[in-house]
């Protein structure tokens, strides 16, 4: 463990912060998850991605990457409200369906273990890092359903969440204030900045020119009659 990770002790809190082993362990991953995305099949079943599929997976983890350190607010243990980072990785399962979206998602939290992370244990890194961003990843399954853009953002985020708050309750439960259930006081904290990025997105994406301009993104990106497109958001 801390060939990976090394002990902060702050304030009388034990934390751990990557050491440079974990970053290079970091790296492995995600050139790994990278190499992964690029082996599944398209959405049609006939091949591999084509390299503008990857290109526009690529740009879309790197614009999350991007919005997430536009933090609107942060929370001391961890969480923030940032500019629509989570909704650039639902995009790409609305783009391309779950097999692209999960890998990328996976890819996103290794991203996110660089960038400040909090950890107290390998068991909470992965819940927080790797579960509940990969869970983003669930939008692909409503790639091709009605307001699926919608519904698959609702979807990878409440997955996210669900992780969030189970990492809370399990690892974070001592912080509860006294008399408070730890499943509430989770669900309250991580609810606050999720819920919040949540319908600053929400907002945002019931404009009809967005709307609109995003469906004619998914018409482009997949070579297809924009008309028909535009029909399925």
């Amino acid at each position: 463990m801390y060939l990976f990770l090394e002990k902060v002790i702050e304030d009388g809190d034990v934390t751990y912060s990557l050491t440079k082993g974990g970053y290079a362990l970091m790296f492995v991953l995600f050139v790994v998850a990278a190499m992964a995305i690029s082996y599944f099949t398209n959405k049609d079943g006939k091949g591999k991605m084509s390299i503008k599929q990857i290109s526009v997976s690529a740009l879309c983890i790197a614009l999350a990457f991007v919005m997430s350190n536009i933090k609107l607010f942060k929370l001391p243990m961890g969480g923030s409200v940032t500019l629509f980072s989570m909704f650039f990785i639902t995009f790409i399962g609305y783009l391309y369906g779950p097999r692209v979206s999960i890998s990328a998602a996976f890819a996103y939290g290794l991203l996110q273990m660089i960038v400040d992370p909090y950890i107290i244990s390998v068991p909470q890194l992965v819940c927080d890092y790797v579960l509940a961003f990969t869970a983003l990843g669930l939008a692909g399954f409503f790639y091709e359903k009605k307001n699926g853009m919608i519904i698959g953002y609702l979807v990878g985020i409440f997955g996210r969440f669900i992780f969030s708050v189970l990492s809370g309750v399990i690892f974070f439960a001592a912080y509860a204030p006294e008399g408070m259930h730890p499943v509430v006081y989770s669900s309250l904290y991580n609810g606050s900045y999720i819920g919040a990025e949540a319908v600053l997105t929400i907002i945002v994406l019931l404009i009809p020119a967005v709307h609109k301009a995003l469906n004619r993104v998914k018409a482009e990106v997949n070579e297809k009659s924009i008309r028909k497109q535009v029909q399925l958001g």
